[in-house]
């Protein structure tokens, strides 16, 4: 991966005007905030431009980033995620098959040892109510806990895995990954679930992203970023492209 930031601002670009840019991160590259390793921010930095991340992506995770180039931008954009107005897709192939055309995981996260992001409750109390995942209130660990819901659609199954698009409702830290890990679904190749290091890269990307932007015509952000072909390679099975095609992307046609 060539890591000089005009060619991999070039090589990533989706889309940009005079506030926003929107990449298209790989996998292995961090955002920002990376203390041992390179960032997106401090290429840029380096190169004499200033980027200011409206979201983050886990740096495993590939896919759309949407970075603003002025202050007043990064307000405007950042406010819409707070208030959960954002309207986000990833995708994500599973090892694992059995999951529901349609799904919705309400699991509260917490913190555990060495800030690990967790359940907030014991594996044994995560309990399926028809295609919803829950715990009870009485078997919340005590401490601190975030509620987070994360609502999915099956685009494939293979004998193997399974292909979703996700709509985190809410924006935890490693909501995606360990939901479905919590529910017995791990995202394939996730160093988070699995230290094997048999896959080269972890199946999730950031697909999606609508936003309000009052300094456009028409006065919103609609963004898309497709999946490499290392996405669809997994484990030497190549899983067809073809089933994201179509899928809605309006937010009332988003998962629900």
């Amino acid at each position: 991966m060539d890591t000089r930031w005009p060619e991999l601002r070039k090589q990533c670009l989706l889309a940009e005007d005079e506030a926003v840019l929107a990449l298209n991160k790989p996998a292995g590259i961090s955002v920002t905030g990376e203390r041992h390793d390179t960032d997106l921010v401090e290429l840029a930095a380096a190169a004499g431009e200033t980027l200011y991340p409206v979201h983050r992506i886990d740096k495993v995770t590939s896919g759309l980033v949407l970075l603003a180039k002025e202050l007043p931008a990064h307000g405007q954009l950042t406010r819409q995620f707070n208030k959960r107005t954002a309207e986000k897709a990833y995708l994500a192939v599973t090892e694992s098959t059995g999951l529901p055309d349609r799904g919705v995981i309400d699991l509260p996260l917490g913190v555990g040892r060495k800030n690990r992001v967790r359940i907030a409750a014991p594996r044994e109390a995560i309990r399926r109510d028809g295609d919803t995942w829950r715990v009870d209130d009485q078997d919340l660990l005590a401490g601190k806990n975030y509620p987070s819901i994360t609502e999915f659609t099956t685009l494939a199954r293979t004998p193997a895995h399974t292909v979703l698009a996700l709509r985190p409702i809410t924006g935890r830290r490693h909501q995606i990954r360990v939901h479905l890990a919590w529910i017995g679904h791990p995202i394939t190749g996730d160093p988070l679930f699995d230290k094997s290091g048999t896959h080269p890269r972890t199946h999730l990307h950031s697909w999606r992203l609508h936003l309000d932007a009052p300094w456009r015509d028409p006065a919103t952000l609609n963004l898309e970023a497709e999946p490499g072909a290392d996405f669809w390679n997994v484990g030497g099975e190549i899983i067809s492209s073809d089933c994201i095609r179509g899928f809605g992307r309006e937010a009332s046609e988003a998962p629900a």
